[in-house]
């Protein structure tokens, strides 16, 4: 069985967390293997919110690109992934997504798996949107971009801020066939 391959973007905006939960939970999955990009807004956010240094998220990831590698191997449409995950996908770099300013791996790499067709997963973090944050979504989405806001699943009854990260983390995952039994599912109502 060949190796699958997933990029994983983490940018500067609030919500770090689901971007090492990501890498995290790839680091479990048989088969498959993460490709990271962490931005410098990114690593700054991460500080803040989880106290981690770069060192430490990259030791998450199988491979690790520098942000400014345009040259990096997953900015070839001919190097083969399943796709990309930007998580936390902030407004600024969703904005370089929505209009193709590759000026950085991140964007670059989106770029060229929408070109390709693969799938890429946007995790917007930002509230409220203003009209450009929205008209940036539907030109993602329009060019095949999934944008998937992390919103709670309540239903779960969650008790804790690590089980709602790990139910939208679970969720993308499921949109590239990584499947979880520790996903947890709507079963209908109760009688």
């Amino acid at each position: 069985m060949a190796t699958k391959r997933l990029i994983v973007g983490i940018s500067g905006a609030t919500g770090v967390v689901y971007g090492v939960r990501l890498l995290e939970e790839l680091r479990r999955c048989r088969g498959w293997e993460s490709h990271l990009v962490l931005t410098d807004a990114g690593v700054l956010t991460a500080h803040q919110e989880l106290g981690l240094k770069r060192r430490e998220i990259e030791r998450l990831a199988h491979v690790v690109y520098h942000p400014k590698d345009i040259g990096a191997a997953i900015a070839s449409g001919s190097f083969l992934t399943e796709g990309m995950v930007i998580a936390p996908c902030s407004m600024k770099t969703l904005a370089a997504v929505a209009h193709a300013l590759t000026d950085d791996l991140v964007s670059r790499a989106a770029d060229v798996v929408l070109k390709e067709r693969r799938r890429l997963v946007i995790v917007p973090r930002e509230a409220p949107f203003n009209l450009a944050h929205l008209r940036n979504m539907v030109a993602v989405g329009e060019m095949g971009g999934i944008v998937f806001p992390p919103v709670p699943a309540f239903y779960t009854r969650p008790r804790t801020v690590a089980e709602l990260v790990a139910h939208t983390v679970l969720r993308v995952l499921e949109l590239f066939g990584i499947h979880s039994a520790k996903l947890k599912r709507w079963q209908g109502l109760d009688d």
